[in-house]
């Protein structure tokens, strides 16, 4: 019988090939440089997950609850952040200490069975965020430009091109990408929440958890959306993953440095991603639900109330633009994460271009054919939907990803400290139970 083969800290590694092997340790970390230098080194990775955190799978959970509750949700996105921050942590870290991302650690842990099962959930989840991100981008050009939603999803097929073009510059310059669109998300909803004129004693008090989120039947079911929204389960292998492209030293020392400014990184961005998620849903609370239109759960509804509401010709525009952006940062940092569940989980190098449009094939037969036959509604609810399998998909992630930074074999000095044990369990626990509330709840209602 051949025994297993163990690397360092207790990983079985039949492949030490690592994902992205074309960009692994390619961005320079200067050693002799000053702190702000070797911080700009490490910034950008947390960048790329901050875009899975504003997707246009947000904007359809945060205007629906902003629009039917007002400010009372905020706190749903203010928690889930924390939830995103820690587990975000232990993502990279996974990556740095190992240098395996999370497909590659779990393949190299469990049955080759369970592995599979793994990864069909996370192709499920991936090609549920990319069916959010060509909806989102077919209706921002219906709005930009009055393009048939039908005709918008066929378009949004071409963007594979884009990604091969970005690709062959280098990671930085996907990096840089990405950096400039979040900028455009965030002048645009500036200009909206500015326009908006939002009460603060509202925001401040939205902040803290109600009871009444649990109690009503609907606020929960959106706050699952913003919870499988916000904390994106593809976004924990791809963290794994490109942290590996920083160029640091594979040694105690420099496992350390790469921790404390990659978790720097990770921790400013999402707070950006806070910002701009809180946003959509104050501009929602301030605009729809202060006026009475508390029915408006899509994006095209809350496009057409947002001009004659806040009487500016540009709020429409400045949506329209932020929702594009959106969308296309979104497709970047899909198009990797798809890359490395299936070279990490089954051992299998794609060209990009090849896995790009396999993961759009998948997700453009439900976008069309609903977009055909329910038309803009339809799409609207698919969306919701959307973001209610990544939260069910959310379980099968982090349990993994929770065992193996726990576990003193795999992590060794790097293992998860106690109380960074308790909180992130505790995480896990709450949206184990939170998920299958939902289901409970879904199959009673429909059943």
């Amino acid at each position: 019988m051949q025994k297993k083969r163990y690397s360092i800290m207790g990983w079985r590694k039949d492949n030490k090939q690592p994902t992205l092997s074309e960009v692994f340790s390619s961005v320079h970390v200067p050693q002799k440089k000053g702190m702000w230098k070797k911080f700009f080194a490490f910034t950008g990775p947390g960048l790329l997950i901050a875009v899975g955190y504003m997707d246009p799978g947000n904007w359809a959970t945060d205007i629906s609850g902003g629009a039917k509750f007002g400010y009372m949700l905020l706190s749903v996105i203010f928690i889930s952040n924390l939830f995103a921050i820690i587990l975000q942590h232990l993502s990279l870290k996974l990556g740095i200490v190992c240098e395996r991302d999370l497909a590659q650690a779990c393949r190299d842990h469990y049955h080759p069975f369970i592995s599979f099962i793994l990864w069909i959930l996370c192709e499920i989840a991936i090609s549920a965020c990319d069916l959010a991100e060509i909806i989102g981008s077919a209706l921002a050009l219906k709005l930009l430009f009055n393009i048939p939603i039908t005709w918008g999803v066929l378009i949004t097929t071409i963007d594979v091109l884009m990604i091969l073009f970005f690709q062959s510059k280098g990671f930085r310059y996907i990096e840089s990408i990405v950096a400039t669109l979040i900028f455009t998300i965030l002048i645009c909803f500036s200009f909206e929440i500015i326009s908006s004129k939002p009460e603060i004693f509202s925001i401040l008090k939205g902040i803290i958890p109600n009871i009444n989120i649990i109690k009503n039947p609907h606020a929960f079911y959106i706050s699952i959306g913003i919870l499988g929204a916000t904390v994106m389960p593809h976004n924990l292998y791809l963290h794994s993953s490109i942290i590996q492209t920083r160029n640091y030293p594979r040694t105690v020392e420099g496992k350390k440095m790469a921790i404390k400014y990659a978790t720097i990184d990770s921790t400013l961005s999402l707070s950006l991603a806070f910002f701009i998620n809180a946003a959509i849903l104050i501009i929602s609370a301030a605009t729809f639900h202060k006026y009475g239109h508390t029915e408006v759960a899509d994006i095209m509804d809350a496009h057409k109330l947002l001009t004659p509401i806040l009487g500016s010709g540009f709020a429409g525009v400045f949506f329209a633009l932020a929702l594009l952006a959106s969308g296309q940062n979104s497709t970047l940092t899909g198009t990797l994460a798809g890359q490395i569940v299936m070279e990490g989980f089954l051992n299998i190098k794609l060209k990009p271009w090849i896995r790009r449009l396999i993961t759009r094939l998948i997700a453009i037969i439900p976008a069309m054919i609903t977009s055909i036959i329910y038309g803009d509604k339809g799409t609207a609810e698919l969306l919701i939907i959307s973001q209610i399998i990544l939260s069910i998909q959310l379980i099968f992630a982090i349990v993994p990803l929770v065992n193996f930074t726990g576990d003193s074999k795999k992590m060794g000095i790097f293992v998860n400290g106690k109380l960074l044990k308790i909180l992130s369990w505790l995480i896990t626990t709450l949206i184990i139970l939170l998920n299958s509330f939902l289901l409970y709840n879904y199959f009673t209602i429909y059943s």
